[in-house]
Order: structure tokens, then C-alpha cells, then sequence
């Protein structure tokens, strides 16, 4: 993992929490996997580009000019926070959902009867129905199912689904559910052995480790600024090689070779997509608090910020797995180990005797922010054997949160969960 170069990275939380404007309330927010609160630099930046470059591109005039200059500079800081070779490899988009639908769209020509795609039953909707809908053209969609006992997807079951008709892979990083992390390198290594390509739902990994595509040599990632401290608006990596061989999305006279703009029908969103540059900018600066040097490459700095996210979510993850341990009636899902190698901080749980709407409604009262549901994981929820109405209780902490916070929600659990005997 790339946090390893920095063994001892640190968290400035005091830095991070004055980054965030919406914490000056007296909310906790623990729903950040449905969507994390924004960064002060993100709203300056989309306000700068709304009050002085508002006009299209491509233009020969001075304010144009700017707006296209702005443009490629987020397409380089997004790159850049990807770990991505080329900014053309970069597309912006409104959801990681829609962006992935663009992408099933632009494989479907290469794709035929016969041809097999394999999705996993851990992942949320958005990286399985798209690939389920090209049963239409005749491809097979088979399912990577996961061991219900360690919550984790088993290789050698990957193994046996794959043949030589197995065209891709469409697997999470971290499950948005169960939080555990997903070997994606090693999935890529054996996917690329077979010939196929793979694709990875990076939304609920991104606002906790380092992404580095070019290291773990995926085919295509993608992941929401909104759930990374950014605005609605999201991001689907692909190789440059893979995203010229997919099929234009754009107007007939649009070029095959104009990436990423083919893949961009009516333009990305502008000013979301300059404000989304501030999410490196704030990692740099998190990244030179936890140990890096300034003369170190923004990439190390950004490195180093995520070593100390990591450290900061697993103190924080271990205090609450500890006390729902402590509860007979509690059902965890997902591992039980804090270990940022195995899980980032997205807890759910279900409770034996207590609907999730009742926990809910208490930590309404405490103005701290969770959820229930299946959270467009139906799929997993069902295969759990629980109701997707209610589905399961989930806390989804981030960097910013604290142990003061999650005590916080220990005090308003003690009070609802029963008592061990």
C-alpha cells in the first residue's frame, strides 16, 4: 500500500477539521459515505470560475481562453490525484453511476453472444446493472459470489469463472456495506492473465487510501468527488488505449481519437470539474502536516496525507467496532478488525430486537448524522438475508471525524442497543 512509505504519518486534525466549513455546527457527520462534507478551497474555486470565466470554451477571446486553461488545469490535478499517466485519461462526469452507464454504452459494440462479463454480488448497482443490461446482446453475466462467513471475495472463485470469453471484470475497491477492501491489483494480474479487462468502482475507497491506478494497472476506475470532500460531480479513469477503442458517445462528428471529450456528451460540468482540483490542493497541504517535505512531489505529499488518514480512521474505526463487539445483540457486517489493510471506516451493523429506524431516530435527536438502508447494494443486502425496506444501520466516518465524535455515538447507542447479559 502506499501509506507503508510513511510509517509514521500523522493526521493533523485540528488542520483537516478548519478545512471543512460545515463543521462549525454542532453536527457530527457520519453518513459521509452517502456523501462528505466539502472543502472551503472546492466552494472558492467553483465560485472564482462562476465570477470570472462563465463563458464557453474554445473561443479566441481572453475570457475563454482562461475558462479552457482552467479546464486542463483540473484535468492535470485530477490525473495527478489518480496517479493517472495523461489527463486524457481523465473524464469527468455528473455521477459515478452515469459514468459508468457511458462506459457500458461505449464497450457494448465491441460486444457480442457469447462474450461473458463478470460482476460481484458486494458491489453497489451502479457497477452491475450496466454490465447486466448488455444481456440484450446476447453476453453472459456471471456472478463472483462472496464468502457470507469472512465477508470477503475469494480469487479462486474468480478463477473458475473466468474463460477464455471473459471480456471483463466489474468488481468494487471497498465495499460500501461491509468496507472491506478488495485486492484490486491482484484481481488486475489475474484478469490481464486471461486477456480480459477490468473495471473498478473506487467510490467508497477514495476518501481513504491513496488511488494509484497506474500501480495497481486497472483498465478503468472510477469514484465521486462529493463522497471525497468535492462537489456532485465524478470521475472515470481509462487507459488511453481503452478509452480510444470505445465506441463515440458524443455528436457523429465528433472524432474517435478526441478523448476524453467523445465520452463527454453535452460537456462536462465546468465549474465542478475546476472545484474538484481543490481536493489535491488540500491533500498536499495534509500530506506536508503529516511528515512529508515541502520539496517533496505534490504526488509523495498526497501519498503522505492518505498514510495519515489511514492511521487517524483506524483509531477511530477500532473504538466503535470495539463497543458493538461488546453487544451480544449486535450483527456486524463486514470484517471485524480495524486494520486499514482489510476495511476502511464504513461500519454497518444490524441488531437483534431493534429496527434500524429506531437507531436512527435517536441519533437524529443527538444531531449526529447516520443512515439505514441498502444503500444501492440490494444486491448484498439480500444475499445477507436482510429486508432492503430497512436494510442495515450504517456509520461512514471519514478523516475529519473524531473520537470525541464517535463517543458521541457510543453514548446514544448504550442507550438503545441491549445490554449484554
Amino acid at each position: 500500500m502506499p501509506e507503508s512509505r510513511w510509517p509514521s504519518a500523522r493526521l493533523d486534525l485540528g488542520f483537516a477539521r478548519s478545512q471543512f466549513p460545515a463543521l462549525s455546527s454542532d453536527w457530527a457527520f457520519m453518513d459521509n459515505a452517502g456523501g462528505s462534507q466539502v472543502l472551503a478551497v472546492v466552494v472558492d474555486r467553483i465560485r472564482e470560475y462562476l465570477t470570472t470565466s462563465n463563458v464557453q470554451l474554445g473561443a479566441s477571446y481572453g475570457v475563454s481562453v482562461l475558462a479552457a486553461r482552467r479546464q486542463r488545469e483540473a484535468q492535470a490535478s485530477v490525473a495527478e490525484w489518480l496517479n493517472a499517466h495523461d489527463p486524457c485519461e481523465v473524464v469527468m462526469g455528473p455521477s459515478s453511476t452515469m459514468l459508468l452507464q457511458t462506459l457500458a454504452r461505449g464497450l457494448a459494440p465491441s460486444l457480442g453472444p457469447g462474450d461473458e462479463i463478470v460482476v460481484t454480488r458486494v458491489d453497489h448497482e451502479s457497477n452491475i446493472g450496466p454490465w447486466m443490461a448488455l444481456e440484450s446482446r446476447g453476453v453472459t453475466v456471471k456472478v463472483w459470489e462472496f464468502d457470507r462467513e469472512r465477508y470477503v471475495l475469494d480469487l479462486e472463485r474468480l478463477e473458475r469463472l473466468m474463460t477464455p470469453r471473459t471480456r471483463l471484470v466489474a468488481v468494487t475497491h471497498a465495499s460500501n456495506i461491509l468496507g472491506a477492501i478488495v485486492p484490486v491489483a491482484e484481481i488486475a494480474r489475474r484478469v490481464h492473465q486471461r486477456g480480459a479487462q477490468i473495471c473498478v468502482d473506487g467510490v467508497a475507497y477514495a476518501p481513504h487510501r491513496a488511488i494509484d491506478v497506474r500501480a495497481w494497472n486497472v483498465d478503468y476506475y472510477v469514484c465521486s468527488f462529493y463522497k471525497v470532500f468535492g462537489p456532485h460531480h465524478a470521475v472515470l479513469y481509462g487507459r488511453r488505449d481503452r478509452l480510444l477503442a470505445l465506441a463515440n458517445q458524443y455528436h457523429y462528428f465528433i472524432p474517435e481519437d478526441r478523448i476524453p471529450y467523445k465520452l463527454q456528451p453535452g460537456n462536462p460540468n465546468y465549474e465542478l470539474s475546476y472545484g474538484a482540483a481543490g481536493i489535491a490542493d488540500y491533500l498536499v497541504a495534509l500530506g506536508e502536516r503529516a511528515g512529508a517535505a515541502p520539496g517533496d512531489s505534490r504526488r509523495a505529499r498526497i501519498e503522505a496525507a492518505y498514510a495519515g488518514i489511514a492511521r487517524h480512521e483506524a483509531a477511530l474505526a477500532a473504538r466503535l467496532l470495539e463497543f458493538l463487539a461488546s453487544r451480544q445483540a449486535v450483527r456486524l457486517l463486514g470484517p471485524p478488525t480495524a486494520d486499514p489493510a482489510v476495511r476502511v471506516p464504513t461500519i454497518s451493523f444490524v441488531v437483534r430486537g431493534v429496527t434500524p429506524d429506531t437507531i436512527v431516530g435517536a441519533t437524529d435527536r443527538r444531531r449526529i448524522g447516520i443512515r439505514h438502508g441498502d444503500f444501492h447494494a440490494r444486491r448484498l443486502v439480500e444475499a445477507l438475508d436482510l429486508d432492503p425496506a430497512s436494510g442495515v444501520v450504517r456509520v461512514s466516518l471519514v478523516h475529519y471525524n473524531s473520537i470525541r465524535e464517535v463517543d458521541r455515538l457510543i453514548d446514544v447507542l448504550s442507550g438503545v442497543l441491549p445490554a449484554s447479559r
